[in-house]
């Protein structure tokens, strides 16, 4: 899932080789365009299909790009899928101008009983989260297998995230990696994660929960690990690659 996410950021013609490769012969893609003074310039995503399952990945942002358009507080709040809650309004236009197609996709593609996965960093992460749950909630047959995010923002309210939790219990994969920026924010109260947390600590040690002491110690850790540039270290911890590299040292 991480690949296939890290793919996303490829041109059209290296995901199909590389779809190809992985055993998916079928390749849909989804993209949407917006016009300033919307922050993010466009969405994408594509649809994978092979004979035994369906994943679907949606592009991230630069660090900085996101980092800013998170703190924009300006936007109302869009009312969740099925009325339930109520998410960013930035991440809510966002996957609604790319939806349509990725839903069409699926019922296209989906004829062998496939499973269904969603994935994405970054932004990529809070629109895979909300599409599986959008998904769900407004179709409940259609529940995905799994949902992996890497990097993710904080997506909705607290109601919100409680029908994730539930819909989504034990198919929900949040990874966060130390210091990483972007899943800080926007702030809280007003938006907050699901749950399934999947913490790499300092040392890339991969943990299940992140009890509050010990990630304040283990995110300052962090900050010293390079005395030259601890500011970056949120930014640096923020890449794919940093996840897929933390994610091949656990499997080892």
């Amino acid at each position: 899932m991480a690949r296939a996410a890290k793919l996303v950021y490829a041109s059209q013609g290296d995901v199909v080789r590389q779809a190809r490769e992985w055993g998916f012969d079928r390749v849909r893609h989804h993209e949407s365009l917006f016009e300033p003074p919307f922050a993010l310039e466009d969405t994408q995503a594509y649809t994978l299909a092979g004979e035994r399952m369906i994943v679907i990945a949606f592009r991230g942002t630069e660090p900085a790009q996101i980092r800013d358009w998170l703190s924009d507080a300006s936007t109302p709040p869009w009312p969740g899928p099925a009325r339930t809650g109520y998410m960013h309004y930035g991440f809510a236009e966002a996957l609604d101008s790319v939806y349509p197609g990725v839903r069409d996709a699926i019922a296209e593609l989906r004829d062998n009983g496939q499973t269904v996965w969603f994935t994405g960093h970054s932004l990529g992460g809070a629109l895979a989260m909300l599409a599986g749950c959008r998904m769900y909630l407004e179709e409940p047959r259609l529940r995905a297998d799994g949902v992996y995010t890497y990097g993710q923002p904080r997506t909705c309210d607290r109601i919100l995230a409680a029908a994730v939790n539930k819909s989504f219990r034990d198919k929900l994969f949040r990874f966060v990696n130390n210091n990483d920026i972007v899943p800080q924010l926007p702030p809280e109260p007003a938006y907050t994660h699901a749950d399934a947390v999947r913490y790499f600590d300092a040392k890339g040690r991969l943990h299940t929960s992140m009890p509050l002491l010990g990630t304040v110690a283990d995110r300052a850790r962090g900050l010293t690990a390079d005395a030259l540039a601890p500011a970056s270290d949120g930014v640096r911890d923020h890449f794919i690659d940093s996840y897929i590299a933390a994610l091949e040292r656990n499997l080892d």
